[in-house]
């Protein structure tokens, strides 16, 4: 590994032990080199240029704002927690902020933004998506309450008082070979010309390696061994961890299943090595694990 997948490698200390002990957090909290990290329905707050960057908030600065403040970690003695704006209408969140940064989605400034900052901002944004999706409980329908510092959604009702925990679904992405060639496959909702790896959902009761011999059976029709784990991915768009793997095809035979792709078919190195019209053709975006499987395997040769 040359270096962390995008999303991934972030330098920060989660201090998770200490997430239950309200007075270290509240310490945290008003620590004068606290900062906040504002997240808007799930768009996170940059400032715009060549290499966007985030825009953090001594905690002082954002008081008036009501909203959970989820704590992150620490960096280089620097607390970090995250702040949910969501309650605010759109109309109001430039004034909120002093307009010191406009809201976008991660998925589009993410590949341009600094590793480390990239990387916190997809965890504040992945924590909040989560409690928005665990308002009430899933056992019994109470409402929930967030405790650990941000860490937990615990119902109400006494009776049932279950604690419920971030939710991250495993999916299995896979490069899959055959010689100097490799398989890759688009889908109808991709911006046109893009094509990917295969990938899919872990089921219950499966091993990873497993999944990725079903996945690219289901899809593509091909026989698969030689599954090795290649690295993983935070990927909260909107809660998944993406698992890479590359695995060999025994033939290069193959039958797309039009239910789940568009198209797919194998691509030879030096095909994937040449300028294409990127509506014809692309590779996916640069901060995806897929793009990585595909650069490590055309650097081998």
């Amino acid at each position: 590994m040359r270096q962390p997948n995008f999303y991934a490698g972030l330098a920060l200390d989660r201090l998770a032990t200490r997430r239950r002990d309200n007075a270290f957090v509240e310490s945290r909290l008003a620590h004068p080199a606290t900062r906040l990290v504002p997240v808007w329905r799930g768009r996170c707050v940059i400032i715009e240029g060549p290499r966007p960057e985030a825009v953090f908030f001594a905690a002082p600065e954002l008081a008036h704002i009501e909203g959970p403040r989820v704590f992150l970690g620490e960096d280089a003695d620097i607390p970090y927690f995250a702040l949910d704006l969501s309650a605010l209408e759109e109309a109001a969140l430039s004034g909120a902020l002093d307009n010191r940064g406009i809201t976008a989605d991660l998925r589009v400034v993410g590949p341009l933004m600094e590793r480390q900052q990239g990387a916190l901002l997809a965890y504040a944004r992945a924590l909040f998506l989560w409690h928005s999706r665990h308002l009430f409980c899933g056992a019994c329908g109470a409402p929930t309450t967030v405790e650990a510092a941000g860490h937990v959604r615990k119902c109400t009702d006494p009776a049932c008082a279950i604690e419920h925990f971030p939710r991250t679904d495993p999916a299995v992405i896979m490069l899959v070979t055959h010689d100097d060639h490799c398989f890759l496959g688009r889908q109808k909702q991709w911006p046109p010309g893009m094509h990917s790896t295969l990938a899919g959902f872990v089921e219950p009761g499966e091993s990873l390696e497993e999944a990725v011999i079903r996945e690219v059976y289901e899809e593509a029709g091909l026989r698969v061994a030689d599954v090795q784990y290649h690295s993983s991915q935070p990927w909260p768009f909107p809660a998944s961890i993406m698992l890479g793997f590359t695995a060999r095809a025994a033939a290069r035979d193959y039958a797309v299943d039009y239910a789940e792709l568009d198209e797919g078919a194998w691509f030879a190195r030096d095909f994937l090595r040449q300028p294409h019209d990127p509506a014809k053709f692309r590779l996916p975006r640069t901060d995806s694990i897929a793009h990585r499987l595909i650069a490590d395997w055309l650097a081998q040769a």
